[in-house]
């Protein structure tokens, strides 16, 4: 049996490493490596369960249409459900750059500041939160926060096809199917890096909602306990919610 970690204290915002989040995939690019192996046996995307083999989609599995990159389209891509950039503005590399952000020219900041930073590095690899996606879709969420934007808006005015998932003025909506898997994904997320703003207090309301009316599925279940004998640390809330499933 594999206990839970006990809840730490909010960690501090200074490049402190969690001791209840990843500690053993190093960095994005590992993480990469990893994943196309622990999803395979679902073989879905997570935003529009479109059927994919190796990086292809198979746009016919789901009725997907491509609106403005079919190249992009054709590919699967690995989605952070909550945006790198979401917790990257909590490090002051991000924000701010640091003295290990220079060039002869001068000094940086941003994402490619921060992975100088052990910490965000391990958050940013973090498996549990990284999901197979349409590259376009990818591309569209963009860093843009979850919301019920219901019928006010779509990608670039319309859908891809049978995907219905949805962005408007800065919010992304995805698919009904989706909103438990995410919601779970951002709760699991706040749980194990305390202090990072994860989830703002309107949208913990509204990925409690979403918990609650779309429960875990087997696949999700399955897909937890693959990471969980990989990455080795333990992710409560699928942990509770997947008992019998």
């Amino acid at each position: 049996m594999v206990l839970a970690a006990p809840i730490a204290a909010p960690a501090r915002i200074d490049g402190s490493i969690s001791r209840n989040g990843n500690q053993i995939v190093k960095n994005f690019s590992a993480a990469k490596k990893l994943l196309p192996n622990l999803s395979k046996d679902w073989g879905k995307t997570l935003y529009c369960r479109c059927e994919y083999s190796g990086k292809r989609v198979d746009w016919a599995s789901c009725g997907y249409e491509p609106q403005n990159d079919r190249k992009r389209a054709a590919r699967i891509e690995w989605e952070h459900v909550v945006p790198a950039e979401a917790f990257g503005h909590s490090f002051p590399e991000w924000r701010e750059g640091s003295d290990a952000c220079k060039t002869k020219k001068k000094k940086y900041k941003g994402r490619r500041c921060a992975e100088k930073n052990p910490a965000f590095n391990l958050m940013e690899a973090d498996l549990y939160n990284l999901f197979p996606e349409v590259g376009e879709v990818n591309a569209a969420r963009s860093n843009f926060s979850m919301a019920e934007v219901g019928g006010l808006g779509s990608f670039a005015g319309t859908s891809f096809g049978a995907c219905k998932a949805r962005v408007y003025q800065g919010k992304f909506e995805p698919m009904p199917f989706a909103k438990g898997t995410v919601a779970r994904t951002y709760m699991y997320m706040e749980f194990a890096y305390p202090g990072h703003g994860i989830i703002s207090e309107k949208n913990r309301k509204l990925f409690e909602a979403w918990d609650r009316q779309y429960p875990v599925e087997p696949w999700e279940c399955e897909r937890y306990r693959k990471i969980l004998t990989v990455q080795k640390n333990e992710n409560p809330i699928l942990r509770d919610r997947c008992k019998g499933v």
